[in-house]
């Protein structure tokens, strides 16, 4: 049998590039090799967004569709919606009573956000807590693994020591989820900082062949750079790192001619919004396809959630036993 993988994404609308090196690429690649279970964590929307769920719904269809179009193939994988699991809830309830709060506050993602996000509150129980609801959203249906990058390797710490915890009070039943590497890129925005809907500087998947090119064209290069003639610094500029994603082909190319003032950054950024736009190209059939109907895309998470649920109950009745509460 294969091993089980459980890993989710808030649900924040149409997706961008840096999503899909970051994660999505990962799975569609996990979906031949383990028995995966990829779900819409909408509870974990409201950490940072509890007063902003007027587009929650919407959001979640346009991220399913993106995840569909770029290659999750509900044949091969399982995708369901957290919040329609309300065990996930129940057991993240009974991991709350016996996490302590100093291992919560020592989070690095939780310490990092609270300087990121100053535009509201989020000193709140959910987002202190949210470690705690990720570990029930992979325990409860007996994860193995869990795709990550090297900088959520203590995230994922946290969650195994959670287990311990539960297994050394009500004895061993939880197994500890192992961390599956990502050789994930880091993509950052069109202005240098990590690409993000909110800074306002993402190439979403969904953009036009010419809003990419737009946006491209109004990214940073080397600014010691005036003249086309002028040797360039590859290392400094921010259309460079986009091609060593997408034009590792000509890399080496790329990478002397710049230096050697053979190339221009307009000749330089129209390259890298052709190859950009050429790996969007099967994407854009798909999406417009999905798009005729979109109530698909809750039908096909209602059957995941229908084919989760079993196991989330059967694992919530030893729980109860465990902690005597049945």
């Amino acid at each position: 049998m294969k091993k089980r993988i459980v890993s989710g994404n808030r649900p924040t609308g149409k997706l961008h590039i840096g999503h899909y090196h970051g994660a999505l690429k990962n799975w569609i690649e996990l979906q031949d090799k383990y028995d995966c279970f990829f779900f819409v964590a909408d509870w974990h929307a409201l950490t940072t967004k509890y007063d902003e769920t007027e587009n929650l719904r919407s959001d979640i269809k346009e991220m399913v569709i993106d995840w569909m179009a770029m290659g999750l193939d509900p044949s091969k994988c399982t995708l369901y919606r957290q919040s329609d699991l309300p065990e996930v809830a129940e057991l993240s309830l009974y991991f709350s009573m016996i996490t302590p709060i100093s291992w919560l506050e020592r989070c690095p993602t939780y310490k990092e956000m609270l300087k990121e996000i100053d535009s509201k509150d989020i000193s709140t129980h959910g987002f202190l807590g949210y470690p705690i609801l990720q570990t029930a959203d992979i325990v409860l249906y007996h994860g193995e693994f869990v795709p990550v990058g090297e900088d959520q390797l203590p995230h994922l710490e946290l969650g195994r020591e959670i287990v311990r915890r539960f297994n050394y009070f009500y004895g061993q039943y939880f197994s500890e989820p192992q961390a599956v590497l990502s050789q994930a890129k880091r993509v950052l925005g069109t202005d240098g900082r990590k690409m993000s809907k909110s800074y306002g500087n993402s190439i979403d998947l969904s953009d036009s062949p010419e809003k990419i090119l737009k946006k491209i064209q109004m990214m940073i290069t080397d600014p010691a750079r005036i003249k086309r003639t002028d040797p360039g610094h590859p290392d400094v500029c921010l259309v460079y790192g986009l091609h060593k994603i997408y034009t590792v082909d000509r890399i080496n190319e790329i990478t002397k001619k710049c230096k050697a003032g053979e190339i221009g950054c307009v000749e330089c950024k129209k390259l890298l919004a052709e190859r950009v736009n050429e790996s969007l190209t099967d994407f854009r059939v798909r999406r417009a396809e999905i798009e005729k109907n979109p109530e698909k895309v809750w039908e096909i998470l209602k059957s995941g959630a229908e084919k989760v649920r079993p196991i989330a109950q059967k694992t919530l009745s030893e729980v109860r036993k465990r902690v005597r509460i049945d």
